[in-house]
């Protein structure tokens, strides 16, 4: 059996040998954080574009929640093997890995998606109430920059099925650490 993965947001970019389709029953809000404080290896941090500094911050990330039955999210099916899984898995910390196949229009095999840790949502509940949470504005970017790339009605389908934004963007410097 293939598998794959659902892209419904920085996953969505660049996947030619993708199919587009939908995740029924879910929506996309802004569910998980990283703590911008803390270094782990092999995964980044964000310095401010401006002055360079590291802000102690809370940068907010798309997530998947359960939804009605009428609800759906847009996205990218893309093809993978054991070992983009496993890439997958070690960039993906904040989530945790789950079999939606059920849930996606035309499933083509067994189609995995990243949906928010207990800890990446609670560190953007600790964000939130300490008013430290934020949203990268080249994050934001890039994930539009993916849907429009699929088409204007891709675009306007992201933004209708992604809850409001509520939180501050800022413009942020992604930086990697040596794993």
């Amino acid at each position: 059996m293939s598998e794959w993965v659902f892209g419904y947001g920085s996953l969505v970019a660049d996947h030619p040998d993708g199919y587009v389709t939908e995740l029924r029953a879910h929506r996309r809000w802004w569910g998980v954080a990283m703590d911008n404080r803390v270094d782990l290896p092999g995964y980044k941090w964000y310095r401010l574009a401006e002055s360079g500094e590291r802000p102690p911050l809370f940068v907010a990330f798309l997530d998947l929640v359960a939804a009605n039955a009428s609800d759906g999210v847009g996205g990218v099916c893309h093809p993978v093997d054991a070992s983009e899984l496993a890439r997958l898995d070690a960039r993906e910390r904040n989530y945790e890995r789950i079999d939606v196949t059920a849930a996606v229009a035309e499933a083509r095999g067994r189609v995995w998606a990243y949906r928010g840790s207990a800890a990446g949502r609670e560190r953007l509940a600790t964000g939130r109430a300490a008013g430290s949470a934020v949203v990268s504005r080249d994050y934001l970017t890039t994930v539009e920059a993916g849907f429009a790339r699929l088409g204007p009605a891709a675009l306007r389908a992201f933004r209708a099925s992604t809850d409001p934004l509520d939180l501050p963007l800022l413009d942020l410097e992604r930086v990697e650490l040596a794993g």
